[in-house]
């Protein structure tokens, strides 16, 4: 049978990788109880950017943990991926972690006693990637560091740090990144350069990316930003 010319191609749908539903967080603080999220809904697209913005103490760090599987909701449901984080146990959240997510934090959170190549190179390790030091050596020479790569993050810039956190959050090719505050602890121009290479990186690999940040000029960057205030939702929009 021919094939009709004509024939119009269905796309696939695309697929959502992050689910939360009516997400609460709530804390116990002596006698009473502190209320850090309040029904928060959020659906976030295959390779989609997300800003979530909010002054300190919003609960914008809070949501991010969340999806990362890094803490608990107190109640609704958060989805990554297809699988529900509150079925898994300690293990299994761990594994999704190394598996799927990627992490980018506002204090760099690299390892002291590790070189800049072997902090990247530690999570491809663990994942048993093939080739890992191959892939770690052209990561940081993406990000401007080959000539530094064996210099300790004491040895490095603030800005310099981040490009290698940003590296090893790459470096497994995971399908979500989730960045807190990135460029909080550099200068303008610095944190700029920084969220340039973050783009371009996540651009790159296809990940769908969450950033939590109380700068507007970032979440004007990004594809739709929601609000954060007292733990809610209080405003969304598309850049």
């Amino acid at each position: 049978m021919t094939a009709n010319p004509r024939a119009i191609a269905i796309e696939a749908p695309v697929r959502e990788l992050v689910v939360c539903e009516q997400v609460s967080r709530r804390l116990r603080s002596g006698s009473a109880t502190l209320t850090v999220l309040d029904r928060v809904d959020l659906r976030v697209k295959e390779r989609e950017f997300v800003a979530i913005v909010g002054h300190s103490g919003s609960g914008k760090s809070t949501l991010l943990g969340l999806m990362g599987a890094l803490d608990e909701a107190s109640e609704g449901r958060v989805v990554i991926d297809g699988v529900a984080l509150g079925s898994l146990d300690e293990s299994a959240r761990a594994r999704l972690r190394r598996e799927k997510l990627g992490f980018v934090f506002q204090d760099f959170q690299l390892l002291g006693n590790l070189t800049a190549r072997e902090n990247v190179l530690l999570p491809l390790e663990l994942n048993g990637v093939p080739d890992a030091a191959r892939r770690t050596d052209q990561l940081l020479e993406r990000v401007g560091l080959g000539a530094r790569k064996h210099h300790y993050p004491s040895q490095l810039s603030g800005g310099e740090q981040q490009r290698v956190a940003l590296a090893r959050a790459f470096a497994p090719r995971p399908a979500i990144l989730l960045a807190d505050e990135p460029t909080g602890n550099l200068d303008t121009q610095t944190g700029s350069g920084v969220l340039d290479l973050l783009l371009e990186l996540r651009s790159g690999h296809g990940s769908t990316l969450i950033v939590v940040t109380h700068d507007d000029r970032i979440a004007a960057r990004a594809d739709r930003w929601l609000r954060l205030e007292s733990g809610r939702v209080v405003e969304e929009g598309r850049s």
